[in-house]
């Protein structure tokens, strides 16, 4: 079993959640209760949708990869996913770093939990190609 990617699965699966159920409460309700024009406002609520779905099949498709059964299958696909995390993290740091508002780090905490799955799922992915080639 790869640990870092079963780790990164599974923080992956608790960030899913907290997204979904918080998320649905902070975010999604509020912005459908807003006065944005009806356009706006239902494509942000697809996009909330769309992250949730990506959240939640990323933090499958991890721990799949975690399984030694599939580790050399699925080693690229478990380093892409930890590069779309890392940048879903990075994108998180940078809105909060070019506005002008104090704090905004604390106010946008995703990056808290994006950056650690990420950064766990590139350590399985670059382990599981290290398993591969003693293997061979």
């Amino acid at each position: 079993m790869n640990k870092p990617l079963l780790c990164s699965a599974l923080l992956a699966a608790f960030t899913a959640i907290v997204h979904i159920l918080a998320g649905g409460v902070t975010v999604a309700a509020p912005l459908l209760a807003s006065s944005l024009d009806l356009t706006p406002k239902l494509t942000l609520y697809a996009v909330w949708h769309l992250v949730s779905a990506t959240l939640a099949l990323t933090s499958v498709a991890l721990l799949v990869a975690a399984l030694p059964r599939y580790a050399s299958a699925s080693r690229h696909l478990a380093l892409f996913i930890s590069v779309l995390w890392l940048g879903f993290g990075g994108v998180f740091i940078v809105i909060a770093s070019i506005r002008p508002e104090e704090g905004l780090l604390l106010e946008l905490p995703q990056w808290m939990l994006l950056l650690p799955v990420g950064l766990l799922a590139l350590w399985g992915g670059i382990r599981a190609g290290d398993g591969e080639q003693q293997r061979a």
